[in-house]
């Protein structure tokens, strides 16, 4: 499985960068989900970060914009 480098824009991860898996055409997911480690307690995770691919950055990699944050296992 090939990886494609992705941006993050808005929302908790704004300006993150990072690689994940890419489709047969090169691209990221078209949904991406941002799990934030930081929950209530050791047990309880944090929420989830919803982002929707974008548009190709021009150098091989791609944007991905922030949609919504909804509570942990919601976006599932």
């Amino acid at each position: 499985m090939s990886e494609v480098t992705v941006r993050f824009v808005g929302g908790p991860a704004d300006g993150l960068v990072r690689a994940v898996p890419a489709g047969p055409d090169g691209a990221p997911p078209r949904r991406w989900i941002m799990r934030h480690p930081d929950g209530t307690g050791p047990t309880q995770p944090g929420p989830d970060h919803l982002y929707e691919r974008d548009q190709p950055d021009g150098l091989g990699g791609w944007s991905m914009r922030f949609v919504r944050t909804d509570a942990y296992g919601v976006s599932e």
